[in-house]
């Protein structure tokens, strides 16, 4: 047979059936367009949160009793010190403020801005960041989120924070902190150390953890001995843990979509066998006409083989790029707040754009074979009748 005429016949075929194709491709381009969605918001946030942990101490120490986290006592700084292998030590104070008449918290974090390195990330989080003018005044550095939250109940320059002995601090609002870091800081608040310390009504003496770098990982397993053995009561989590923890739980949400995937795909392909089982007389005609003027069955499957490739393709590309423009673009409305959560402060997280092409593939062949499958067996079954019999 000659290409030319196989490939007119082709065309004439998808374009006099084009109502039966226009069908299948609205239903797979929504099954791919949600899976895609899910699979890139899902890839992006891994790709940001494990991002953010790479930066942050390689180990939080922190004291407990009675299996609960408490106060730590500052002077653990110093023994953490004298350990060999340990360098970057900063204690930090941080936990939530409840703003108990809307029943919305703020995760508020302490910071020693006297020291050196938690400067320096400061700085490089916060473009042009005037310490000298925010540690001259109480000050504080908000999440987008926290802002939104504060203008709305007219608090536009400064907050008062309540202390646990009753007292009201009222703390100036410096700056906010960078949209791009609204994944992690969104419901954040960033204050000095010592004023953290007087809004959790903590002695001067006490924190509630410490930081610390360990740049030998062949060392990490000996510090952690070390630890338990300096103090009984302490409670060490590796970077690793917390990486492990994300992806887990990304993992966790991703699998669960992966799951109805599967079921709807399953679905749409028994529905799509059924169909072609029970191909139209018009149908059955037309293929025991191609093999009356000499058509083979290889022919005949070839020619279903590319009507259906040129559905899949056009579905599986309009898919892709629909889920692309809906999470990279226009950030995922609705869904986001499936992986986000929105039972505290709404958060808006710019999706940076992270296409694991692999998994694209994988998706790809889940959903070409079987739609191969379900169109192909039905046209062999037709095609092997004798050809007086399809045109009955």
């Amino acid at each position: 047979m000659h290409s030319n005429a196989f490939l007119h016949f082709l065309t004439l075929l998808l374009f006099k059936q084009k109502g039966k194709h226009i069908g299948a491709v609205l239903i797979s381009v929504i099954i791919i367009f949600l899976l895609s969605s899910v699979l890139f918001i899902s890839s992006s946030l891994q790709h940001t949160l494990l991002d953010t942990v790479e930066r942050q101490s390689d180990f939080t120490v922190s004291r407990v009793q009675a299996g609960k986290p408490i106060h730590t006592p500052l002077e653990w700084v110093d023994k953490v010190l004298e350990i060999n292998g340990i360098s970057k030590v900063a204690p930090r104070v941080y936990g939530r403020y409840f703003f108990a008449p809307r029943e919305k918290s703020f995760l508020v974090l302490g910071v020693d801005f006297f020291d050196e390195q938690s400067a320096k990330e400061l700085r490089s989080l916060v473009k042009g960041l005037d310490l000298k003018s925010f540690l001259s005044t109480d000050s504080m550095l908000i999440g987008e989120g926290v802002k939104r939250f504060l203008s709305e109940h007219y608090y536009k320059e400064h907050f008062s924070f309540k202390t646990p002995d009753g007292k009201f601090k009222k703390v100036k609002v410096h700056q906010t902190l960078p949209s791009q870091s609204n994944l992690m800081a969104n419901d954040m608040i960033i204050l000095p150390i010592d004023l953290a310390r007087e809004i959790f009504g903590m002695g001067e003496d006490e924190v509630t953890d410490i930081t610390f770098n360990v740049p030998n990982d062949a060392e990490w397993d000996n510090i952690i001995g070390k630890l338990h053995l300096l103090f009984y009561d302490v409670r060490v989590v590796e970077k690793r843990e917390v990486r492990k923890a994300y992806e887990n739980l990304y993992n966790y949400k991703g699998g669960l979509f992966l799951i109805l995937y599967l079921v709807t795909m399953v679905t749409f392909m028994l529905i799509l066998y059924q169909r072609y089982s029970m191909v139209y007389s018009s149908e059955k005609k037309e293929i025991g006409i191609l093999r009356a003027v000499g058509w083979s069955i290889k022919d005949i499957l070839k020619l279903k083989f590319y009507e259906t490739v040129v559905v899949v393709f056009v579905s599986f590309v309009l898919g892709v790029v629909l889920a692309y423009l809906y999470v990279f673009v226009w950030d995922a409305p609705l869904l986001s707040q499936i992986f986000l959560g929105g039972t505290n402060l709404p958060n808006h997280v710019a999706f940076v754009p992270v296409l694991e092409f692999g998994l694209l593939g994988s998706i790809f062949l889940f959903y070409a074979i079987p739609f191969l499958a379900a169109v192909l067996i039905p046209a062999w079954k037709i095609a092997v009748t004798p050809p007086k019999e399809a045109m009955l």
